[in-house]
């Protein structure tokens, strides 16, 4: 049974009406698990909030004590960030389950785990911004690294979003490598991610991001994921695999412009899991961002069957990738950089 952390409260992980994070979506998605019969591989956990010492591991004092002060008056903590009552408490909580989930695979020997409400790749040391108060990803790193001795771990990013946050948190870190898959940041928030952004100092080559073209497909990001993240992650050998999974990255996402469908999930995650086994045989899980909800839902779905083995998957047509041959020149391009610092085919 895989470990699958959740709580009732995590739905309290709203930013309101008429903002796209709305917080019923995980909810929505256990019980559309549990509709379609995988929750017999699932062992549903209540996740435990993280500490406050496991915040300051990566975020400072004054930044935490800032959500925490705006928790209980409200307030914003960037333009496009509120901080609505309590969200201190469900941020804590959010960051809990990704911990636990963590450690739940080295404390008691599972081989995969799954978050559905983490992934806050935003949230900077000292900051919070596109809708991620605390970094969990780095949170649960650095809890598992002091408690556990963990060693390398890998982080692979599929949301539309640039993972600017753990970019930073790790640009100089050579022991956590950061694949962030991503809309152009010249189109879309944050405006980072750029080709040339490798790392910095010991951590130079550990940071690799490739800025995909609005109006890129499936087929742009199946070459992409084979020609640049097995061979990478296999000369890494990871201790870990943290899989950081959004769907926003759909053609009926309203916050971006990449046209993927629901058999690509599948299909992606199938291949992480693939890729976990060959290596480490430890796979964190944390499904990401994703805001039109059926379309995040279903597409959870697919990415459930695909770490599981199921194929009775959700399909849809199609969407032409008229960038593919553009995409495939920007996938060289990185190759040829990334040639300084990997063995790539």
């Amino acid at each position: 049974m895989i470990p699958f952390y959740y709580h009732e409260d995590y739905n309290k992980y709203d930013l309101g009406q008429d903002h796209p994070l709305i917080g019923d979506k995980p909810r929505k998605t256990l019980n559309f698990l549990k509709e379609k019969g995988m929750e017999r591989y699932l062992s549903i956990r209540e996740p435990r909030p993280c500490s406050e010492q496991d915040l300051e591991r990566v975020h400072t004092k004054e930044h935490i004590e800032r959500v925490r002060y705006l928790s209980r008056v409200g307030g914003y903590l960037s333009i496009d960030t509120p901080a609505p009552r309590g969200i201190y408490e469900v941020a804590r909580l959010a960051c809990g389950g990704s911990k636990d989930a963590g450690e739940a695979i080295l404390k008691e020997d599972h081989n995969l785990s799954i978050n559905p409400l983490g992934g806050f790749h935003h949230a900077c040391r000292d900051k919070s911004s596109g809708f991620c108060f605390f970094n969990d990803i780095a949170i649960t790193i650095e809890y598992l690294r002091e408690r556990y001795g963990l060693k390398r771990i890998a982080i692979i990013d599929l949301d539309v979003h640039h993972a600017n946050g753990t970019q930073e948190i790790y640009y100089k870190d050579p022991d956590v490598l950061l694949i962030s898959f991503h809309q152009d940041g010249r189109t879309l928030y944050p405006g980072t991610g750029f080709i040339e952004e490798v790392g910095e100092g010991d951590g130079e080559g550990y940071t690799i991001n490739l800025p995909f073209l609005p109006g890129s497909g499936n087929d742009s990001y199946r070459e992409a994921f084979e020609e640049i993240v097995p061979p990478i992650i296999k000369d890494f050998k990871p201790s870990m695999l943290i899989y950081q999974s959004g769907v926003d990255t759909h053609h009926l996402d309203p916050l971006a412009d990449i046209f993927l469908t629901y058999q690509i999930y599948h299909y992606l995650a199938r291949r992480v899991r693939e890729l976990s086994k060959e290596t480490c045989d430890r796979l964190l899980v944390l499904l990401g961002g994703g805001y039109n909800s059926d379309a995040s839902i279903k597409s959870y779905y697919n990415i459930v069957c695909g770490l599981v083995g199921v194929d009775d998957i959700i399909m849809e047509d199609e969407i032409p990738d008229t960038k593919y041959g553009m995409m495939r020149a920007r996938i060289k391009e990185l190759k040829r950089l990334l040639s300084n610092y990997w063995n790539l085919r």
